[in-house]
C-alpha cells in the first residue's frame, strides 16, 4: 500500500533531509514533522566549530530556509516530544495530547550527550543544540579557565574554539592519547601534538572523579584538583531509542534496521543517529553519528518509502576542524591496521591511510583537499603500498 501519511519523529538534519527528498520525489499526502526544540531543522557540526567562534549564524545551519516548510506542505509540530507509538492502530501520541496518524513512521530521535556517572556531573555543559552552543560561546567570553572533559571529536573542537576566545584550556583524556580508539597511535600523537602546540594543557591517561563548586568550579581528577570558571563534557551520545523501545521494536545500540531502514515493525523506519543499520557493503550493522550519514540516511528512506529499492552500501564519513587542521575521513580501521602516510606530517599537509589484509580500510586527508571522492573508491580495495604513498603516483594507481 502507497503510504499517505507520513509521521517523521525528529527534527534534525536526517528528519529534514528525508522530508526534502519526499517532497522532490512527488510524494503529495499528509507530511509531519515532530521536533522536540523550538527551530527549524539544521546540521550540528557548526555548533561545535564555525557557530561556536562566531563565524556563522543560525540561519546559516538550517538545512532548508524555514519558510520551505510552509512553502510544501510539511507540518512542523516544535517543542513537543513523542510519547508512545500505538503500532497496532498506526498513530504516535504526542507529549500535548495530539494524536497523528501514520502509513509509514519515520523516526529520526538522534541522540543525546552522555554524562560520566561521577558526582557534579550535572555541572557541566554539554554540547548538542543551539542553546547549548549559545551558552558555551557566552561562558567563553567571560571565562579565564576552562576544562573540557573528553578528547574525543567534540572535546577537540571545543577545546580549539575556547583557544580561539582566548581562554586558558584544559583537556583531559583518560586514554594515553586522544582519538586513540579511532585513529591508532600515531594520528592520536598527531592531534594530541596540534593542541599542545597551541598552548591546550593537554593531560592523558586522566580519570576524572568529580565536580563541585558554583564558579569556579573544581575538577577533582587522579592527578589532583583542577580550578575552572567553565566545564565542559564530550565524552560522546547515547541514541534516543527510548519511543522505539516503549514500542517495542528491536534495538541494540540503536535501533535494529536493515539495509533498507526498516525495523522490526515494516510501517516504521530508523535513520540518522538512532539507527544501527546493516551496511550491506562492509557486512556489519553500524551506528554513525556524523552529518553525512544523516544526509545520506534521510534522502535513502524517502526513497525506500515511496517504493523504490535502497541499500545502505556507502563508507562511513567524517570532518573536523581544528586550530589550522582540516581533516576528511572516509571508511572505518580497526586497531590492529597499518597505518601508512603520503605526504610529510611536519609539512601539515598529507593523506593517512589504515591497511588491513593489504586492503584499505580507511583514509583520511589532512588541509589535502577534493580527494575524498578518489579515497573512498579505494576503500577495501589491494593497494601497491609504494604507489600508494608516493605523492607522484595519481591516486588510486596501481590498486586492485
Amino acid at each position: 500500500m502507497t503510504a499517505e501519511r507520513i509521521v517523521i519523529v525528529g527534527g534534525g538534519l536526517a528528519g529534514a533531509k528525508a522530508a526534502v527528498a519526499l517532497k522532490e520525489g512527488g510524494f503529495a499526502g499528509s507530511l509531519t514533522i515532530v521536533g522536540d526544540e523550538r527551530h527549524p531543522p539544521y546540521e550540528r557540526p557548526p555548533l561545535s566549530k564555525d557557530y561556536l567562534q562566531g563565524a556563522s549564524t543560525a540561519d546559516d545551519m538550517l538545512v532548508v530556509p524555514a519558510a520551505w516548510y510552509d512553502d510544501n506542505d510539511v507540518v512542523r509540530i516544535e517543542g513537543v516530544t513523542a510519547e508512545s507509538i500505538d503500532r497496532e492502530h498506526r498513530r504516535v501520541h504526542l507529549s500535548d495530547g495530539q494524536e497523528l496518524p501514520y502509513d509509514a513512521l519515520i523516526l529520526a530521535t538522534g541522540a543525546s550527550p552522555r554524562r560520566l556517572d561521577i558526582p557534579g556531573k550535572d555541572l557541566a555543559l554539554t554540547l548538542r543544540s543551539v542553546e547549548d552552543s549559545d551558552e558555551l560561546k557566552a561562558a567563553y567570553a567571560d571565562a579565564s579557565t576552562v576544562v573540557i572533559i573528553g578528547g574525543g571529536w567534540i572535546g577537540l573542537e571545543t577545546a580549539a574554539a575556547a583557544r580561539a576566545a582566548g581562554v586558558d584550556t584544559v583537556l583531559l583524556e583518560r586514554e594515553p592519547l586522544p582519538l586513540q580508539q579511532v585513529l591508532g597511535d600515531e594520528l592520536g600523537g598527531y592531534f594530541a601534538d596540534l593542541h599542545r602546540r597551541n598552548d591546550v594543557d593537554l593531560r592523558t591517561s586522566s580519570s576524572v572523579e568529580s565536580i563541585s563548586g558554583s564558579g569556579p568550579y573544581v575538577v577533582r581528577t587522579d592527578g589532583g584538583d583542577i580550578e575552572a570558571d567553565v566545564v565542559v563534557m564530550g565524552v560522546g551520545a547515547a541514541p534516543r531509542t527510548e519511543l522505539a523501545e516503549r514500542a517495542g521494536l528491536a534495538t541494540d545500540n540503536g535501533v535494529i534496521v536493515d539495509e533498507s531502514f526498516r525495523t522490526s515493525d515494516p510501517a516504521i523506519y530508523a535513520v540518522g543517529d538512532v539507527a544501527n543499520a546493516y551496511n550491506a557493503a562492509r557486512g556489519e550493522s553500524l551506528r554513525v553519528e556524523h552529518w553525512d550519514n544523516a544526509i545520506r540516511q534521510g534522502e535513502a528512506v524517502a526513497k525506500v518509502v515511496l517504493g523504490g529499492e535502497v541499500t545502505y552500501d556507502w563508507q562511513p564519513y567524517f570532518f573536523s576542524d581544528q586550530f589550522d587542521l582540516g581533516m576528511e575521513y572516509v571508511g572505518r580501521s580497526s586497531a590492529s591496521d597499518e597505518v601508512v602516510i603520503r605526504g610529510d606530517k611536519d609539512s601539515g599537509e598529507f593523506i593517512a591511510f589504515w591497511l588491513g589484509d593489504g586492503r584499505v580500510t580507511a583514509a583520511m586527508n589532512v588541509n589535502v583537499w577534493d580527494v575524498n571522492d578518489d579515497l573512498r573508491a579505494l576503500i577495501g580495495r589491494r593497494v601497491d603500498l609504494e604507489r600508494l604513498v608516493d605523492p607522484d603516483v595519481p591516486l588510486g594507481e596501481g590498486s586492485e
